[in-house]
């Protein structure tokens, strides 16, 4: 028998959101593991918030709609409220019932804002790092480190001299938010120019015959057992950043108490940063750097017999390469290629969220396993 299309619109629901979600679903085991870790954080948030006044958003639902914006690589916080008003699913995991009223967007962000001053993320990324490590999922001697360039939220047009850098400055001549910019000639650099849109950017180029682009660095210190994130950390897009970056996530996740094994491609083939690695009991697994110069001679590499003569610099050199995966699970499904923030500090807090985000995708798989 056929049945009729009425509507059924009933007046009340006897149905939970969690009844609703299946117990196999991938979510739940990422909400346990979250819940862990902001429990952990609890005393942190004690100390960014006042004690008189109107409630805000609870930190720990802000942190998790955050995650779900990763988890579903949702474009802006717009669409996350949106999604969270009639998505169950979303409200199950922020810990909203099903009447509860969603946030303004303009109240979501300036909430959001409040935790970049306590260096929220980082510690986040921390406490999940620390139960990878009470499971132990980590290696604690072996690590791999890279770099790659993220998109600043800002156009080639707004990268103007800075001297005479006005915002309005098309606006005024009648050209309009989107005027024509005639670039043939004009020498710009970093020293001399700066984006009016965010000051913060820098024009990179990763490699001869590419174009430069407004862009951040984003560098991540990944252990090599199970290729989890254990360090995140972003800088301005610069020659050097690579490698300044590397020795200050070193410094946060190592205490120099024993020997350490670090891999790393052939930007890190330079003579100063791999005495600064021995220096810390840090043994570099760089890729060699020997290549034929245009003078034809071939470049001297830092990287020694004293290094390569054991089989542990070939394993390094072939694990390393999984670092990609995280560059691709956060610029692909997190939807970080190009960054929708604006600053250094509100960019490098987004990354190392996105940097937890991606260690709670492969949390769960590895723990049955352990």
């Amino acid at each position: 028998m056929r049945g009729t299309d009425d509507r059924t619109d009933g007046l009340f629901s006897y149905v939970s959101c969690e009844a609703r979600v299946p117990s196999e679903h991938p979510l739940r085991a990422i909400r346990a593991i979250t819940d862990e870790a902001l429990e952990v954080l609890s005393p942190e948030f004690e100390g960014l918030y006042s004690k008189i006044g109107r409630p805000s958003i609870p930190p720990e639902k802000l942190l998790r709609a955050l995650l779900l914006q990763a988890f579903y690589s949702i474009r802006s916080e717009r669409q996350l409220m949106e999604q969270m008003d009639y998505n169950l699913l979303f409200r199950w995991f922020v810990g909203l019932s099903m009447d509860a009223a969603i946030w303004d967007v303009t109240v979501f962000t300036k909430n959001r804002d409040r935790l970049l001053k306590g260096d929220v993320a980082t510690k986040f990324l921390a406490a999940v790092v620390a139960q990878a490590r009470a499971r132990n999922l980590l290696s604690d001697d072996h690590f791999s480190v890279d770099g790659t360039l993220i998109d600043a939220w800002a156009s080639m047009k707004s990268f103007r001299p800075k001297d005479t850098a006005d915002p309005d400055d098309d606006t005024k001549a009648g050209g309009g938010r989107n005027a024509e910019r005639d670039f043939r000639g004009e020498k710009r650099s970093n020293a001399t120019h700066a984006s009016t849109t965010d000051p913060d950017a820098r024009l990179y180029r990763k490699a001869n015959g590419q174009s430069s682009r407004l862009a951040f660095m984003g560098h991540v210190l990944m252990e090599n057992r199970n290729g989890l994130v254990v360090a995140a950390h972003l800088t301005r897009a610069t020659g050097t950043a690579e490698r300044e970056a590397t020795l200050a996530m070193l410094d946060r996740v190592h205490d120099g108490r024993r020997r350490i094994t670090l891999g790393a491609d052939k930007a890190y083939d330079v003579a100063d940063f791999v005495s600064a690695l021995r220096a810390r009991k840090v043994t570099p697994h760089v890729a060699r750097n020997d290549h034929v110069t245009k003078t034809g001679k071939r470049r001297k590499s830092a990287i020694d017999g004293r290094t390569t003569r054991h089989a542990g610099y070939a394993v390094s050199l072939r694990v390393r390469k999984r670092i990609e995966e995280v560059f691709g699970w956060v610029k692909t499904s997190g939807g970080f290629a190009k960054t929708r923030h604006r600053g250094k500090d509100r960019v490098g807090w987004m990354f190392s969220l996105q940097a937890a985000a991606y260690n709670l995708v492969r949390l769960p798989k590895l723990i049955p396993a352990a």
